[in-house]
């Protein structure tokens, strides 16, 4: 997953301003929107949890594409 080559960005992302991505070469495990009013770390934490469902579960997140 992640730690064997993947990548994490914070940033704009299209047309939202702050988001927070996890993915590798073939998959986007989770794309999460930042909410108003949501601290930096407060995203960190829900992407934290969003690739734990992804690895435990295979359950996906995306905020951003729908």
């Amino acid at each position: 997953m992640v730690s064997g080559g993947g990548h994490i960005s914070i940033g704009a992302a299209g047309p939202v301003a702050c988001a927070a991505i996890a993915s590798d070469d073939d998959i986007m495990y989770a794309a999460l929107q930042r909410q108003k009013d949501e601290s930096l770390v407060d995203l960190l934490h829900r992407l934290d949890a969003a690739l734990l469902q992804a690895i435990d579960n295979g359950e996906l997140t995306d905020e951003i594409n729908g």
